[in-house]
């Protein structure tokens, strides 16, 4: 599967940003989706994932309850509702998919290519 992320972009603290991740294939819909964020100079960290049907959901506590992933199979995407921004959400955002029900970064076998999101007045 080949993920394409897009959406990022300027916004100020306190504001909302909706990213989506475009999937190619016909398997889209067998697959974890999760989305991952890398600071500069930090390494990449788990952000949120979706179940294959998105029955089930898990976030990042530093995310929870400001952030909302969602998966529509259907249209062959995903998407990570970010409101609530704070500065240090500043990161490139990344979806990636995979098999294995999982927060590790490593075990992610697909990437898409990032999208940068900044948070700043």
């Amino acid at each position: 599967v080949q993920l394409q992320a897009s959406g990022g972009g300027l916004v100020q603290p306190g504001g909302s940003l909706r990213l989506s991740c475009a999937a190619s294939g016909r398997t889209f819909s067998s697959y974890i989706v999760g989305w991952f964020r890398q600071a500069p100079g930090k390494e990449r960290e788990f952000v949120a994932r979706i179940h294959r049907i998105g029955s089930m959901t898990v976030y990042a506590d530093s995310v929870k309850g400001r952030f909302t992933i969602s998966r529509d199979n259907a249209e062959n995407t995903a998407a990570l509702q970010m409101n609530s921004l704070r500065p240090e959400d500043t990161a490139v955002y990344y979806c990636a998919a995979d098999r294995t029900w999982t927060s590790t970064a490593s075990a992610y076998s697909y990437w898409g290519q990032g999208t940068l999101v900044t948070v700043s007045s």
